[in-house]
Parts: structure tokens; sequence; C-alpha cells
């Protein structure tokens, strides 16, 4: 009989490696899973808002918010049994020894993406999304604000537009050498550019979202990408604001945008983000990596750290 054990978060800033269920549909064997330091860290702290408990469901979840829940949704495994038996594939899952789903749910890695990049694929999804909603074009000036792994990701397609300008906002001035490898240009907040085209906020915080609005130029468009659970985030809706006539808008993975809505589906979506993910140089995105045995003692520390892009779980199966 076939056991499973996952990650759960079962208070404040704690976790424990428990029992998992299986689900219903075809056995994966977990190879590796990504962790989401934006969602997951809110997640640990408690700080999913309780209007949003049911909204923030993730797929396979088990338990509620705010604890103890088992929760997460970058996994990579090889399938043990069915029509793609021997397949390495992706799925939204928490972080589990094996799990079971939907064959329809799973989505086989294209030929050339390495089982250890594939963890990016929820993030890339994501990036793709924020794109889309962005109205982003050929030649635009483009800031991405916080070059986290979503930011870094965003970037990264933004900068594949024909002639566009895009810039990697970050506090950490380190971050410049990625910005690079990825085809950006990197600045501070303080020297962040100034009439952009479009901008998208992904730092989560509201002094992130104050450097877009300033990095904005007239008539432009700020997405605000970055979900920051419980609690008020400031906007800075005076100055120039309104005589600027900016535009904010949101951007959440959970819906496909409306004019890609009745042509594209999220098993469409996700495939093209795995797609996406086959250039060597996003390897540089992975910033750590540690057993699934650890990620209990560990999980604290990697979500605290503000130097964690996407970090890696290994299983030894």
């Amino acid at each position: 009989m076939t056991i499973a054990t996952a990650l759960w978060c079962v208070d404040v800033e704690r976790a424990e490696l428990r029992p998992g269920g299986l689900g219903d549909g075809t056995l994966v064997e977990t190879r590796y899973s990504g962790i989401s330091r934006g969602t997951e860290r809110i997640v640990f702290r408690g700080q999913v808002p309780e209007s949003e408990y049911e909204r923030m469901r993730g797929p396979a979840q088990e338990g509620a918010f705010p604890f103890p829940v088992k929760y997460g949704y970058c996994a990579v495994g090889r399938v043990a049994e069915g029509a793609l038996a021997g397949r390495d594939v992706f799925a939204l899952h928490p972080h589990q020894t094996c799990f079971r789903l939907p064959e329809a749910a799973l989505t086989p890695l294209p030929e050339g993406l390495p089982a250890e990049r594939a963890v990016l694929g929820a993030n890339m999804e994501t990036a793709l999304n924020l794109l889309w909603d962005s109205g982003a074009g050929a030649g635009d000036r483009i800031a991405v604000i916080g070059a986290g792994v979503v930011g870094a990701l965003t970037g990264y397609l933004a900068a594949r537009l024909p002639g566009a300008e895009v810039t990697l906002v970050d506090l950490l001035p380190e971050r410049a050498a990625l910005a690079a490898g990825l085809g950006c240009r990197f600045a501070t907040p303080a020297a962040a550019p100034r009439d952009c085209d479009v901008v998208l906020h992904l730092s989560a915080t509201g002094a992130g979202l104050a450097t877009a609005i300033d990095c904005a130029g007239t008539e432009a468009t700020v997405v605000e990408g970055s979900w920051q659970g419980a609690g008020a985030t400031p906007v800075p809706l005076g100055g120039a604001f309104h005589s600027r006539r900016l535009r904010l808008v949101s951007s959440q993975v959970g819906r496909l945008p409306p004019a890609r809505a009745p042509r594209w589906s999220p098993a469409r979506r996700i495939a093209r983000a795995l797609d996406l993910l086959l250039d060597p140089a996003l390897d540089a995105l992975i910033s750590g990596e540690t057993g699934f045995g650890e990620l209990a003692s560990r999980y604290a520390g990697i979500l605290a750290d503000p130097e964690t892009l996407c970090h890696r779980i290994r299983y030894d199966c």
C-alpha cells in the first residue's frame, strides 16, 4: 500500500512532516517540488485573509486555513502507471512524496526540459498571465518592480518583445547579474526608470507600489501582480497620479485575461509556460535545494531569506 508524506503548516511559522492523502487518479512519484516564497510565506505566517479562505484553496490542498494546512503548487514527478507511465509531468500539488491526480491534471514535460527546472512551471504561468494583463508590446519601456522569481520571469518574457527596453528594479544590488542573464537592465528603486509605458509591481510592499506608480508615464498602465495577504497596503494616489491619468489594474493567475479566455484554457496556458522554460538561463532562478526529509526544519529559514528565489525540494525516490 502506497503511503505519502507531506509538509504541513501546523501553526504560525511551524511546519511538520505528516501523512498526506493520496487523492484519486493516476499515481505520480514526486521527483522535485518548488517553494513559491511569496504565497507560501503568507500561508506559513497565517496571513491568508478569512475572506479568501475558499478562493485561496490550492489544488489537492488538505486541511483548512489558517492551520493545519497542506499547501503548495509546484510539483514535478514521474508517472507510475497508466497511459503516461514513465513520463515526467508537472502538477499543481503541495510538497508530498507521491500523489494521485486525474491524467487531465498532469502536464507532460516538453522534450528537452529538465525536471529540475520544471518546478518553475507555476511561476512562469503567472508571469505569462501578468504580461498578457499588462498589454505590453514591442518597443515599450517596461519596468518590473521586485526581482523575485515571478518578477524575474516576467522581465525575462518582456525582454523578448521586439525592441522592448526592460528594467528589473530591486532593493538587492546583487540582482543585477540575474537581470543581465535574463536580458534585462537593472536598477535600484532610487535609480528606477521614469516615463515607462508599462510597469508591473511584484514586490508585495507598499514602498514597491509607490515606486511602480512613480515609474509610470502619462496614461501608462501599472499592473499590481503581488499578493500581500491580510492587512492594509498604502497606495499613493496623490501627487501626479491623476494628472498623469494612470491606469492601475490587478492581475491574478486564477483567471485568464478576458481577451484570451474564449481561446485559451488553463491546460493550454500551463503547457505553453513549460515550453517557455527551455532556456538554460532560467536555472539562475533556482536559489537552493533541500532534501524533502529536511524540509520541515529548514522551511522557516528558506521563506525568511530575502535572497530566496525558487528553492527546490529534492525527493530521493
